[in-house]
């Protein structure tokens, strides 16, 4: 039977295990190494990341320029905008417009509940009738009392009446006269009370003031309307809102600084922010000649030079200004950047490229006025580059730079 029990001799390792177990060890070393090596380099490079400055970046955009002086945004408004409502309270028995609905001028919106003023309205009928059953009495009377009048006249005449009774008879006539005088009066009155209240019943029925677009439906059925504010929020001010879509046009405010680039009938170039590749010609209609103090601007008004009905009321909008030479020249394309990037002026205008985390000063060429807050490079820069928005004096070339994060 054989010795199961292993030896001294078997337990010790052949030459060619150990070195196999000494490449090993090395490798394990290497690999220890370099992970130690990445981290010690990452560190560096972390610390001097954290120690660069952080910058506010912006990229140049290669844009299709229409050659504006000026650039502004704003909105698109309705020159002629009314909320119906009626001429008294009451409650709306119908309502027959709903939003987006087209209505012309005197179209019927609503219906209010007119029956009491149908019964005022009997009622001034009734006293009508009356008025003028009394004014015939009256002009019957008067007409018996001139008779006496005459008689009396020709029997004092020839002497067999004494003249007292003529002067009786002649102050009937007198009294009967002002109370017909006073008749008439009434009656005219009465045809006026009825007047107004069949007008009543007219303006019990709500129409519409002019042709346009229900764009809001404010009221329904058993609701009360009204035209001032009453009743603790429960009562409606109003049945609809309408438009009128001819008088579309646009509303900008413009920088007080540059409204000297702004004049009456100039060309613009309109962009709405619902469709960013169409664009709309249009014209100045007039600057608003006033000046909003707290945001130093000045309105203007912009008209369509035709009408859409993709245009609708509220809709943003940015406007180009153009000049004559400007709106017959053909458009071109820039590289644009915001002003704040560039430092220095005329040839000593340059931007400060982000590239790699490092900051490349780069000498650029303007092209034209500035658009607003933006510039346009004639060269110097391609679309696309990263530059510093406002480096102010604490950059310079080559320096290393971290990108602060953007804010939203």
């Amino acid at each position: 039977m054989a010795d199961s029990n292993p030896s001294i001799e078997d337990l010790r390792l052949e030459e060619e295990d150990r070195r196999d177990l000494a490449k090993i060890k090395t490798r394990r070393r290497i690999r220890l190494a370099l992970v130690l090596l990445l981290v010690l380099i990452v560190g560096t490079m972390s610390l001097r990341t954290l120690s660069a400055p952080a910058v506010k970046v912006a990229t140049a955009e290669e844009i299709v320029a229409s050659n504006a002086v000026l650039q502004a945004s704003g909105y698109v408004t309705a020159r002629r905008k009314a909320t119906v409502s009626s001429k008294f309270t009451g409650k709306v028995t119908e309502v027959l417009v709903e939003e987006g609905l087209k209505v012309t001028d005197g179209q019927i919106l609503a219906r209010l509940d007119d029956s009491q003023i149908r019964r005022q309205a009997e009622l001034d009928e009734a006293r009508l009738t009356s008025s003028k059953s009394a004014l015939r009495e009256i002009e019957v009377r008067l007409a018996e009392a001139e008779l006496n009048q005459r008689r009396s006249q020709e029997l004092v005449a020839s002497g067999v009446a004494a003249q007292s009774q003529l002067d009786a008879d002649r102050a009937a006539s007198d009294s009967l006269r002002a109370r017909l005088a006073a008749a008439r009066d009434e009656v005219t009155v009465a045809e006026r009370g009825l007047a107004v209240t069949r007008q009543q019943i007219d303006d019990s029925v709500i129409r519409a003031p002019f042709t346009g677009v229900a764009v809001s439906k404010d009221a329904q059925p058993g609701e009360m309307i009204s035209p001032v504010s009453a009743g603790g929020g429960f009562t409606r001010t109003g049945i609809c809102t309408l438009v009128d879509m001819s008088s579309l046009e646009i509303e900008v405010d413009v920088n007080e600084a540059y409204i000297n680039r702004v004049r009456q009938d100039q060309p613009v170039e309109a962009v709405l922010d619902s469709y960013p590749d169409w664009k709309i010609p249009g014209h100045v209609i007039t600057p608003v000649p006033t000046a909003d103090r707290q945001k130093a601007t000045v309105t203007v008004r912009i008209a369509f030079e035709q009408l859409d009905p993709r245009i609708l009321p509220d809709m943003g909008v940015k406007v180009s200004f153009l000049d004559a030479e400007a709106a017959a020249a053909p458009a071109r394309t820039v590289v644009r950047i915001p002003c704040k990037a560039v430092v220095g002026e005329g040839a000593e205008a340059a931007v400060f490229q982000v590239e790699q985390s490092k900051v490349t000063r780069r000498s650029v060429q303007l092209s034209g006025k500035p658009v607003g807050d933006e510039c346009d490079l004639a060269s110097g820069l391609a679309k696309g580059a990263v530059v510093v928005v406002e480096p102010g004096t604490r950059l310079a070339d080559g320096m290393r730079v971290r990108v602060a994060p953007s804010k939203g």
